[in-house]
């Protein structure tokens, strides 16, 4: 990112923010509460902020993130990721966006899988489901990632592909797997080398990769979604926070990674410059790729669901180990909320008040 002014939490909001004109202070008060609230109660054990607007950055970690370094499994903001690795290659004109998936992977054909296209996997209208069937059974078994793509490839589709939104990530899988076939490389390592290291992204990686292990927080899976195992004791060696499943890196959720770090990689859709995509792909990954009618989707990202409700360009993700991002061209701000709450476990998450906070206070910018 370019160079600004950041503001650390430990000098304290009432030091450093009335330099910060545009950002309202009570607002991120509010956010730095909510986060410090279930963190001292012990119902959060980490969580990591990360706001931006102009060139002012503040940062505040939390409970066991001793750093704003501090690593969490991102859970599915791993898809905006993936796929703009995956998109380096449309650069390179390997795929276009409307070619059949069939074209990369002949075996994916018949009962409406000749008809699914790239740009279909990309924004959930491909009728692929979200989890395979037979998910619990593989991870319980260890299963390299390439059995879940084979799983990918014949399970029955959910509805006729461009009829309607169903979120998936075994759509995003087949998509990683479409990049494998063209690059001849693992996406984990296509994610590193296009992704994370040109744009600094030093506290990621697609899996464990060169992190250090003993440096990644633990997710809470207690009350967590059924592929997480749940916090049933039978399912520790496959839940999220099994080396298992850490190391098998699956693009639709298997990145680690800092708040920091993901602010790197939203910036480069803020501000598009050379070193991730061409401007004018950044651009194109960040509108909407949908019919009318059907959920607003960029490719991989989700739009207009989350930051300042007066903004309907803004684009981020969110994850089920309890993280969440988004940017906002229009008042040039962003919010990343990482926690190992997962987020289904409380209603309303502590990560969505504290994004409603920060959205509030870069919404009146004058």
């Amino acid at each position: 990112m370019k160079r600004r002014t950041v503001l650390q939490a430990g000098l304290g909001l009432g030091v450093g923010l009335p330099a910060v004109a545009a950002l309202q202070e009570n607002e991120l008060d509010l956010a730095v509460n909510v986060l410090t609230k279930f963190s001292a109660s012990g119902q959060v054990e980490a969580a990591s902020l990360f706001v931006r607007q102009g060139t002012n950055v503040f940062t505040k970690s939390f409970g066991a993130a001793t750093t704003v370094d501090a690593i969490f499994l991102l859970a599915s903001i791993s898809k905006p990721i993936t796929v703009a690795a995956i998109m380096t290659l449309f650069d390179r004109r390997e795929f276009r966006l409307d070619d059949a998936v069939r074209k990369f992977i002949p075996e994916f054909r018949g009962n409406g899988r000749d008809r699914i296209t790239m740009r279909q996997l990309f924004t959930h209208i491909s009728g692929l489901p979200d989890q395979l069937p037979e998910n619990t059974k593989l991870r319980a078994r260890h299963a390299e990632l390439a059995e879940f793509v084979e799983g990918a490839i014949r399970t029955p589709l959910l509805f006729m592909p461009g009829s309607k939104y169903g979120y998936s990530s075994m759509a995003i899988l087949l998509a990683s797997e479409v990049a494998r076939r063209i690059s001849a490389k693992p996406v984990a390592s296509l994610v590193e080398e296009q992704v994370f290291q040109p744009l600094g992204m030093k506290h990621s990686a697609l899996g464990v990769g060169r992190l250090n292990p003993a440096t990644l927080l633990r997710c809470q899976v207690e009350h967590a979604a059924p592929e997480s195992g749940s916090g049933d004791p039978t399912t520790r060696d496959w839940d999220w926070n099994s080396d298992y499943w850490r190391n098998l890196g699956v693009p639709w959720g298997g990145a680690h990674g800092s708040a920091a770090d993901v602010g790197r990689f939203l910036d480069a859709f803020l501000h598009p410059q050379h070193n991730l995509l061409r401007p004018e792909t950044a651009r194109m990954m960040i509108r909407n790729h949908n019919p009318p009618g059907i959920g607003a989707r960029g490719l991989g990202f989700d739009l207009g669901s989350t930051g300042p409700k007066q903004s309907d360009k803004v684009f981020g993700h969110t994850g089920s180990t309890g993280t969440l991002c988004w940017a906002d061209p229009t008042s040039d701000s962003m919010c990343v909320v990482l926690t190992t709450l997962p987020a289904r476990a409380l209603k309303p998450h502590p990560r969505d008040l504290a994004s409603h906070h920060v959205a509030e206070a870069v919404g009146h910018v004058r």
